[in-house]
């Protein structure tokens, strides 16, 4: 029997989608229904809710499949089980939608955010983004360049037009880590699902940042006193907080850690940035990755005609400097290289 697929009519796909959701989701979840809507109204997927265009937007985007060829946290690995920031993108997403599944929240709206909260990040990691925040005027964060990629940059200028829900949890999916884990922060996202998001991404970073370190030898694991709270593998940890979040949570109040838990997981990334984000090998590639960005940036500040990206807008009254940003924030490590040796490194002279 044919259900209807008319959006005028009744009884559409999306609008049992809509339904079901009234039914099985907790009355403090997101319902797409009730979308504060889009920059651009639009014509509504006879299939698809809000939130689950929003999540297929993001993944057929440019920046979403840029984000193979960029570092997490060890530039140009050559073992091919380095996480990239795509797999992290991946393993925010699969953690927070556990997360919502289990708190009754919209698993697509979640789902859209985790996906979409690095499409701005730039070539190299952190390194980027602090040298970038060094050179344009009024700095650079990665969280409001990836509203700024779904708003402006995509499809050519058009950008994606997404949800309001989506958009504001993109913005705020980063925070201070240990208000984060208490749920403290005042500045967190406006859903529940953006505050899933936002503990998704540091319950990640800090696990799979110790996965890579032990493989790249830099340490060979954790201090006991944390494998005793939080588990000695991966997947333990990750078990650890995902239940942890959970059990604190039922009354959705906020999305947060016990105390135990959320100063354990603090401790875990102090510990990371102690003996792995500041230590050799790792900081002398970050000195050299800096000053090739700094470099290209500015040359094409004073060369925007060889800014090859098309897809670039130069909107009305902002400075040369922040088309360069977003010119360079949406490069890949490869090609951020290729280009700076294009431009800076001789190529040797043939002669027979």
């Amino acid at each position: 029997m044919n259900r209807g697929l008319d959006v005028g009519r009744p009884g559409t796909i999306r609008e049992e989608r809509e339904r079901m959701e009234e039914i099985l989701l907790s009355p403090r979840a997101s319902f797409s229904k009730r979308t504060r809507g889009r920059i651009h109204p639009e014509e509504e997927c006879p299939i698809r809710t809000a939130f689950a265009r929003d999540r297929d937007r993001i993944i057929h985007s440019k920046a979403f499949r840029r984000l193979k060829h960029k570092t997490q946290v060890f530039i140009a690995p050559m073992g091919d089980h380095y996480r990239t920031r795509l797999t992290h993108t991946i393993e925010v997403s699969q953690i927070a939608r556990t997360i919502a599944r289990a708190l009754r929240l919209n698993e697509d709206l979640t789902e859209a955010i985790a996906l979409g909260h690095d499409l701005g990040h730039t070539p190299f990691g952190h390194a980027g983004e602090e040298i970038l925040n060094e050179l344009l005027p009024g700095g650079f964060r990665h969280p409001e360049q990836s509203l700024r990629v779904v708003d402006l940059i995509e499809k050519d200028g058009r950008g994606l037009n997404l949800t309001f829900e989506v958009r504001d949890g993109i913005l705020n999916h980063s925070g201070k880590s240990l208000e984060t884990l208490l749920g403290t922060d005042i500045s967190k996202p406006l859903t529940l699902e953006g505050e899933v998001a936002r503990i998704s991404d540091l319950i990640a970073y800090v696990n799979h940042d110790v996965d890579d370190a032990i493989r790249a030898g830099i340490i060979d694991g954790i201090p006991r006193a944390l494998e005793e709270v939080l588990g000695r593998r991966n997947s333990e940890r990750i078990n650890t907080m995902v239940v942890d979040i959970v059990e604190t949570s039922q009354d959705l109040t906020g999305i947060r850690m016990s105390e135990r838990i959320a100063y354990a997981t603090e401790e875990l990334k102090e510990y990371l940035y102690e003996n792995v984000y500041t230590k050799e090998p790792i900081r002398k590639e970050v000195d050299k990755c800096k000053k090739i960005l700094e470099e290209l940036f500015h040359l094409f500040v004073r060369r925007p005609e060889l800014i090859t990206a098309d897809n670039i807008p130069s909107i009305p009254g902002e400075p040369m400097e922040r088309m360069v940003a977003d010119f360079i924030a949406g490069m890949t490590d490869r090609y951020a290289i290729t280009i700076y040796t294009r431009f800076f490194v001789p190529s040797p002279w043939m002669s027979f």
